[in-house]
């Protein structure tokens, strides 16, 4: 009995596990806080440049992107995800009383955090996929979110519905533990290819 190691079974399964210990690997290195934004940027990085005819080496290239985006990425995760954070637990502090200007606040900021976790994920993506100085990428994050509010929605389906069947169906947390993220990056590689060649053109 023969076993072809090039059989498309043997492949997809091969794919698999590289994405399980890839999103296990994002989450070990998500886990001191600071370095989100630098792990984020380096899963993009090997997703997009995957999603491309399933160029490179996700596993092994995660590594040497993280610290080449560690600078770029992580002080454009202070100026955006930090702020979506903030606003994010202000809103719970004003949804929390039942005055009519405390549900307005408490909407004004929700919105606002979503807006710039949007603008954070474009960062992101752009740390990744292109080369360019803080101020214009943070420029750029900023404005994209309103410049393409189609596939901003198709980008933030996917980390939504994440948060929303993990509080509705704890067990899903293990799915999402288990390759979810590298799943939902490599998904959403197409959006963001997708909207740089739009405005690179």
């Amino acid at each position: 009995m023969r076993i072809d190691p090039d059989s498309r079974a043997l492949g997809g399964f091969s794919t698999f596990l590289t994405f399980v210990a890839l999103n296990l690997l994002y989450i070990l290195v998500c886990l001191p806080i600071v370095t989100i934004g630098a792990a984020t940027s380096a899963l993009y990085e090997v997703t997009i440049r995957y999603s491309d005819d399933e160029s490179g080496r996700p596993l092994k290239d995660f590594l040497p992107a993280f610290r080449a985006n560690f600078g770029r990425a992580t002080v454009l995760m202070l100026c955006l995800l930090l702020p979506a954070a903030l606003l994010g637990f202000s809103s719970v502090f004003w949804f929390a009383y039942p005055a009519l200007f405390a549900g307005v606040a408490g909407v004004v900021a929700v919105i606002g955090a979503v807006y710039l976790f949007a603008a954070f994920l474009y960062a992101m993506a752009q740390v990744a996929f292109l080369t360019g100085p803080v101020r214009q990428t943070l420029k750029n994050s900023l404005l994209l979110p309103a410049a393409e509010p189609v596939r901003t929605l198709g980008v933030l389906v996917i980390p939504v519905t994440a948060v929303a069947l993990t509080i509705l169906f704890p067990p899903v947390a293990i799915l999402i533990a288990t390759i979810g993220f590298s799943v939902g990056a490599y998904a959403t590689a197409f959006l963001f290819r997708s909207v740089f060649t739009r405005h690179e053109a």
